[in-house]
C-alpha cells in the first residue's frame, strides 16, 4: 500500500503511527481522508458563527484587557478592515487597528460581525 505524500509540505517520506499519518520532515500529523491544514484554517467565524473575511468590520462582545497596559477595548468598539491570520498558532487570528489604540491582535471568538 503506498502512502499520500505530506499535504503541507509535500514530502514522500509519510509513515503510519496508528491511525495517524506523520511526516518526518515538517512534523505535520494529520488523518487519511482529512481535509487539508489549509482548507481547515482558511475559514475563520466569529463569537456568532457568522463567516469573517479580510476587511469586514467587527464589534468587540466583552471588555478585554490589552497586555502590557492599563488599556481596556470596550465593549461595543467597532474594528474596521480587519485582516485574518489564518497560521495564528497562539489563537489571535485577527490582525486590526482600534482607533484611540493601535495596531493589535484579536481572538475571533470575542468580536461579532457588524
Amino acid at each position: 500500500m503506498s502512502l499520500p505524500q505530506c499535504p503541507k509540505c509535500q514530502s514522500e517520506y509519510t509513515y503510519e503511527d496508528g491511525d495517524l499519518l506523520i511526516c518526518p520532515e515538517c512534523s505535520y500529523e494529520w488523518k487519511e481522508g482529512e481535509e487539508s491544514e489549509g482548507d481547515a484554517q482558511s475559514i475563520i467565524k466569529d463569537a456568532n458563527g457568522n463567516v469573517l473575511a479580510d476587511g469586514d468590520t467587527v464589534t468587540v462582545i466583552k471588555d478585554l484587557k490589552i497586555k502590557g497596559s492599563s488599556s481596556v477595548v470596550k465593549v461595543g468598539t467597532k474594528v474596521k478592515n480587519i485582516r485574518l491570520l489564518n497560521d495564528a498558532a497562539d489563537g489571535h487570528d485577527i490582525d486590526c487597528k482600534i482607533d484611540g489604540i493601535g495596531p493589535m491582535k484579536l481572538k475571533s471568538e470575542y468580536v461579532k460581525k457588524a
